[in-house]
């Protein structure tokens, strides 16, 4: 426990310190934000900072930190040093950044972002690995809380397709509809839910104070077979740095009235992830290494959602367990409803349309929900559906934030700020990425020493190529002056 504490302190100081030092490298200032210029009462609407944050908070965190602290939770107290210095130097960062630099650009979603910095070429292909990654998170935040409340209604299959259903129609409805008629309204009830939950379960842990691995013991978890490196940082996203969360910042870079309340609404967010992440690791290393398991009479070899369930219910009783798994459903549908949004946006910015009219956002949502539809189905018939996407989600995800780190990074550059904030995790994330679609059983299934060299040679090139391209940047910059 003493680990989980100063891990929470952590994150603490990383927000009041660093976070000022990003906010003071980024510069806002007073100029008017799209929310104020633009304004079309669906989109870009102005929200109050409380709201902006709920929302922002919900959007991001979906299942990501609860069921990738989950499962990284076996790979020991590495996962602990993995949220907070992933969360405070990557993730944070990520996120403000993306989120206020689509704010200097009129709200423009990440495709158009990438576009701008890194060239249309890359644009294009950010495009389609976005919009499939929106629909990946859109059909699996459909499936995991209706598995989760369809237990809860009956342990037959024919309520989690009811509650498929009743999500699903809602993904629909949220999607359309301006964003403060119901996401602006529902979002803070959600919220509620979720702090419970985390609140609830950490006044536990500190009431039991369970004999838990400490960093002190050694990083490793006992038995776990995966290597950390790059199985970790693939694991845990969302609790530490997630490129998805770059799909969802300009939603609300969009209703943010004054850029200088970008800090607590964007990097306090992601930090704000970084609590629960680090809430529900401990939980998790308390049910797989503490004796909990054996406490609540279940196997150790339970999954995520079922650990969730488990644990929820036999902790905080019946009326403590259903509010605590509202907070967990409310994340992922939270979450899946703005990736379609973003989907539906992103979109209409690539294709020109304009979304004030109704048959206008309807020409894109239709065909976007047919095919998050088709990859639902996929979900609930394959066996092994869940995995298989979550798979390539947590691959794909990771990834799209290599995309956005390098274009902010570029973006410092040439904006002559210290862009060492970014380069840094851009390069270790370059690694991580390559190095685990080597590996990956889902994808190429080679041995570990082919994937760390796989991922040196990375490293070597995007050194390489980001040298060759400042030097060339430099020299351009002395000509113009």
């Amino acid at each position: 426990m003493f680990t989980f504490l100063i891990s929470m302190l952590a994150l603490f100081v990383g927000y009041m310190v660093y976070g000022k030092v990003v906010e003071r490298i980024f510069g806002p200032d007073d100029r008017p934000t799209p929310a104020v210029r633009i304004n079309d009462g669906v989109d870009y609407i102005v929200l109050p900072g409380w709201k902006v944050f709920m929302i922002q908070f919900l959007n991001i965190a979906g299942t990501g930190p609860i069921f990738g602290a989950i499962m990284g939770a076996k790979f020991g107290p590495a996962a602990y040093l993995w949220i907070v210095f992933g969360c405070i130097f990557a993730g944070a960062v990520h996120d403000y950044l993306s989120g206020m630099l689509s704010m200097r650009h009129d709200g423009a979603g990440l495709p158009e972002l990438i576009g701008q910095y890194l060239g249309q070429t890359t644009k294009k292909v950010m495009l389609v690995f976005s919009v499939f990654l929106l629909m990946m998170v859109g059909a699996v935040f459909v499936y995991s809380p209706a598995l989760i409340l369809g237990k809860m209604c009956s342990d037959g299959l024919t309520w989690v397709y009811i509650w498929c259903g009743i999500i699903f129609v809602y993904y629909l409805i949220a999607t359309m509809m301006p964003i403060d008629k119901i996401i602006g309204k529902i979002y803070p009830l959600f919220a509620i839910s979720m702090l419970f939950m985390a609140v609830a379960l950490a006044a536990y842990l500190f009431i039991k104070w369970p004999q838990l691995p400490e960093l002190t013991d050694g990083l490793w978890g006992e038995g776990f077979q995966q290597p950390i490196f790059p199985a970790l940082f693939i694991t845990i996203a969302c609790g530490a740095i997630s490129g998805f969360h770059a799909t969802q910042t300009p939603l609300m870079a969009r209703c943010v009235e004054r850029e200088k309340m970008g800090r607590p609404l964007f990097y306090g967010a992601m930090i704000t992830e970084g609590v629960v992440a680090l809430i529900w690791a401990t939980v998790s290393m308390y049910f797989f290494y503490g004796g909990a398991a054996q406490e609540l009479g279940q196997p150790l070899t339970l999954q995520a959602p079922e650990v969730v369930t488990e644990v929820s219910r036999g902790w905080l009783g019946s009326l403590g367990g259903i509010l605590a798994l509202l907070g967990v459903v409310a994340a992922p549908i939270t979450s899946g409803d703005t990736a379609l949004r973003s989907g539906r946006l992103i979109i209409a910015e690539f294709i020109h349309l304009e979304q004030r009219t109704v048959s206008k956002r309807l020409m894109i949502s239709v065909p976007l929900f047919a095919a998050t539809l088709a990859l639902l189905f996929f979900n609930i018939e394959n066996p092994d559906g869940f995995n298989v996407i979550w798979s390539y989600f947590g691959w794909a995800n990771q990834t799209l934030a290599v995309f956005t780190l390098w274009a902010i990074t570029v973006y410092l550059v040439r904006q002559r700020k210290p862009f060492i904030i970014t380069l840094l995790p851009a390069l270790f994330m370059t690694v991580v990425c390559s190095t685990f679609i080597i590996v990956s059983k889902n994808a190429f299934g080679c041995d570990m020493v082919v994937g760390y060299g796989v991922g040196g040679a990375a490293f070597i090139i995007a050194v390489a190529w980001f040298c060759g391209w400042f030097s060339k940047e430099k020299k351009q910059f002395k000509n113009h002056n």
